[in-house]
């Protein structure tokens, strides 16, 4: 882009602007005014208009928007071939290829190892514990937190992110698992005691209520990773700036409260139906206090001991994290005393607890996902997919800033999207990266994702040999463990107060997303929460601030008068902001508030027509020869300003309802003897205005580049008129 500085000092604008014939933005308008006063208002030839040069801008030349050639060259760009760029395209699909080979054994590998090892020791009890939240078998879970540490090993291109079992995800996929189970025809109660064989209707070969719940949670994870690959694919990942930290927080609080629901049956022993849908949490509750009589007390006094001993344990982790090299896993203890007490203590046997039951070593043979569920868990699958992915992608970004490196968000969705597809052929459900256990990896000296590799190593000698020895385990143990592991998020309530002092609207959406998320169901609290997120938007943009500005002393710098002192008002000229983009949702409201800190042109032209009538009337009334005074005064009152200077510096941009409000504004100060000026329009506003043929081809009008000059302008166009019509009005100031 060229800047021509002209002076201009020897012509009209109109010859400016004719001299340019490519200039398709003048750098002002000259405003077309009512045929009354036009006689009145341009009579002069605006020559020797300017005390400054004006600055015109010469647009680049646009490029061929031929969408048939556009679309032509994209794909003989795709389809060369060559050996760079297979290479390329192979080690940019798999990131492992770029980085293994230049790892430092020596620098790396302790760290890697022993944050590897500690998250793998922590991953065991979750893996087992967040099962019972995804409605599956215990096994389940230590499959896919192995098979997610291993893929994202291959294809993630952060270094420190943990990705596995994560508490909402297995919520949301309990919950699509509890329906289906209905809908096919199993009892959910007597399956919590694992007393039911019944046989799945849909299905051509017998299937237990253990084998159906996996094969729609593998199914459900299925669906979610093709969509989260296809976002990668297409590159949609901008999804994800819908769901707003405040939007964020509120979801996984919420949830969290359904988590601690659907976790209390566990804590009490009580055999109940897992309530879905809208209102489970009421719905749940209300069967704990009709069922509270038939509370396991051997569970509770378990669960009780369990809480004295992870609750402050936790607290002195968190609290001395910066001494400690390693949290202590003391989940790992609790469920190896309980599990021993159980065995030895006979309780399920004695008090009838509820255990964790047989845990089978080795793999099962893998599966193909269930194609005929996957219509009807098309929907769910949505909302699965992109919490997994926004919290991924987030908490990628959020670690590789802090350790100053980058990491490819449309890579991250691709490995989210295959840590959830290949697994779903291997017994698995949905996973994603989980905050806790990544500041854990982080915390205990992790370099690279070869840490892990040591995680599922961790995760395959369980797997392998360890599983079958927690046969005892009460499932009261493994409930206690995923509550524990909600506190970080039912402790937000405490940052409530600086959310408030920051942003009100960010704190009332919090609110929102947590309510519904928790009183609703979590779909549609998350939904709720998008919804609510954009009306607030919306409402901000719908009245925005608007206010008068005045020239800062010795400066060519304007701010609102209403926020700072020693603002200079220039006589006759008034100066306006309107701080949102002017669309068909706020144009009445920009409308009003100008026409409130300026005049009302309706009005005033109302009050003119009106004075012209008595004016008529008394002079049909007085002699011929003696003129009304009164009745003139009326009729041709001054106004105390003569322009208004529109800054347009914070209207990002303009549609078809702002640029007829534009118009509107500009006819009705017109016709009362006041020019509208625009300063400081961006291109994507010049643009509009010249598509909306805001100024005509035959007027003599400028749109400027600052306020200053506007006014420079508005200030000459008068003592130009003033000079051309004798004993004209003054202005005066405010």
């Amino acid at each position: 882009m060229s800047l021509k500085n002209e002076d201009q000092n020897d012509l009209s604008p109109k010859d400016s602007v004719k001299g340019n014939d490519q200039y398709r933005a003048p750098s002002g308008i000259h405003l077309e005014p009512e045929e009354e006063s036009r006689n009145d208002f341009w009579q002069f030839e605006p020559s020797n208009l300017f005390r400054h040069p004006r600055i015109h801008l010469e647009p680049q030349e646009k490029s061929d928007n031929n969408f048939k050639k556009f679309v032509i060259k994209k794909l003989e760009k795709s389809c060369q071939c060559s050996s760079t760029k297979a290479k390329n395209t192979i080690f940019g699909f798999l990131p492992v290829l770029q980085w293994l080979p230049k790892y430092d054994l020596k620098k790396n590998i302790l760290g890697d190892v022993m944050s590897g090892l500690i998250v793998g020791i922590l991953l065991v009890p979750q893996s087992i514990a967040y099962s019972l939240l995804a409605g599956q078998e215990p096994i389940y879970g230590l499959y896919t937190s192995f098979f997610a540490s291993l893929i994202y090993f291959i294809l993630g291109t952060s270094r420190h992110i943990s990705v596995g079992i994560f508490g909402i995800l297995c919520l949301m996929i309990g919950e699509v698992v509890d329906r289906e189970l209905y809908i096919a025809g199993y009892d959910t109660v007597h399956a919590a005691s694992n007393e039911s064989s019944l046989v799945n209707q849909i299905s051509d070969k017998t299937c237990d209520r253990s084998c159906y719940a996996i094969i729609v949670g593998s199914t459900v994870t299925f669906v979610a990773g093709v969509y989260q690959v296809a976002m990668g694919f297409f590159q949609v990942g901008f999804v994800s700036v819908y769901l707003s930290d405040a939007l964020l927080g509120g979801f996984v609080t919420g949830a969290s409260f359904t988590i601690l629901t659907s976790q209390v049956k566990y804590l009490l022993g009580l055999s109940l139906p897992r309530s879905a849908g809208v209102g489970s949490l009421i719905t749940t509750w209300i069967h704990v206090f009709r069922n509270i009589r038939k509370t396991n007390i051997c569970d509770l006094i378990t669960s009780l001991l369990c809480l004295l001993v992870l609750l402050p344990t936790k607290e002195l982790n968190e609290r001395f994290k910066s001494k400690l090299k390693a949290p202590i896993p003391v989940e790992l203890f609790v469920i190896v005393a309980a599990t021993l007490a159980s065995h030895f203590g006979k309780l399920n046997e004695k008090y009838g607890t509820s255990i964790a039951g047989h845990i089978p070593t080795g793999f099962m043979p893998p599966k193909a996902p269930d194609w005929n569920l996957i219509p009807r868990v098309a929907v769910d699958a949505i909302a699965i997919a992109i919490i997994g992915f926004a919290i991924t992608v987030s908490l990628s970004e959020m670690f590789a800033k802090k350790h100053g490196y980058t990491v490819k968000a449309n890579q991250e969705m691709y490995a989210i999207g295959f840590c959830n597809i290949i697994p779903s052929f291997f017994h698995c459900f949905t996973t994603s990266a989980a905050l806790a256990k990544t500041l854990v990896k982080e915390s205990t000296g992790c370099q690279t994702q070869v840490s892990g590799v040591m995680t599922a190593l961790v995760l395959l000698l369980v797997l392998l040999v360890i599983a079958p020895l927690f046969f005892s385990l009460q499932k009261s143990v493994l409930g206690v463990i995923t509550i524990v592991n909600l506190r970080g998020a039912l402790c937000k309530f405490k940052d409530l107060p600086q959310m408030w002092r920051i942003s009100r609207m960010d704190t009332v959406i919090w609110f929102v997303t947590m309510l519904s998320s928790a009183l609703i169901s979590t779909e549609i609290g998350l939904l709720t929460g998008v919804c609510f997120s954009m009306f607030c938007v919306i409402l901000r943009t719908q009245k925005p601030k608007a206010s008068l500005l005045g020239l800062v002393e010795d400066s060519e710098v304007f701010e609102s008068m209403s926020a700072y002192k020693n603002l200079q008002a220039k006589s006759g000229i008034k100066i306006f902001r309107f701080v949102a983009p002017l669309y068909y949702v706020n144009k009445e409201y920009f409308k009003s508030v100008l026409y409130k800190k300026t005049l009302n042109p309706v009005l005033v032209k109302a009050a003119q027509r009106k004075a012209a009538k008595r004016k008529i009337k008394r002079e049909t009334v007085t002699p011929s020869g003696i003129q009304d005074e009164v009745s003139v005064q009326l009729s041709h009152d001054p106004l105390e300003f003569h322009t208004i200077v529109i800054d347009c510096s914070a209207i990002q941009f303009l549609d078809t309802a702002g640029i007829h409000t534009l118009k509107e504004v500009r006819r009705d100060y017109e016709a009362v003897g006041i020019q509208v000026l625009l300063a400081q329009c961006n291109p994507s506003v010049r643009d509009s205005l010249a598509r909306g043929e805001y100024c005509k081809k035959d007027e003599e009008n400028l749109l400027f580049y600052s306020i200053y000059e506007a006014m420079t302008f508005a200030e000459d166009s008068q003592n130009q008129k003033e000079r051309h019509i004798p004993n004209g009005p003054n202005f005066s100031s405010d």
